[in-house]
């Protein structure tokens, strides 16, 4: 116990799981029942910072960087993610003026 840090000692790893379910629960609600491209993608960037939030900590608790390191890649891709996902939504809204998913899978059939 010795390792950990003092800040990271006051606030106990349950509160972090718990935080970091309740973010991912609300990314998942936003995938499930929103119909706007642009929402669903910021659901989908929600579960990644909260899958983040929780490998920093367990990184910080148990004092092994490797978390931490998960967390810079997976930074790193989101990012990626967000600049091709944008680009698409935003070729999609040029195309048919819209960005609703219903939208989207009448066009599919």
């Amino acid at each position: 116990m010795q390792s950990i840090p003092e800040v990271l000692r006051t606030i106990p790893l349950t509160h972090y799981i718990l935080f970091s379910s309740a973010l991912f629960c609300i990314g998942i609600l936003g995938v499930l029942t929103r119909r706007n491209a642009i929402i669903v993608f910021m659901a989908v960037e929600l579960m990644l910072n909260a899958v983040n939030l929780l490998l920093a900590a367990f990184s910080s608790y148990y004092a092994d960087p490797a978390g931490q390191i998960f967390v810079f890649f997976i930074m790193a891709v989101a990012a990626a993610e967000v600049a091709v996902g944008l680009a698409i939504i935003v070729m999609i809204y040029r195309n048919i003026q819209s960005i609703d998913i219903g939208v989207l899978n009448k066009i599919k059939n």
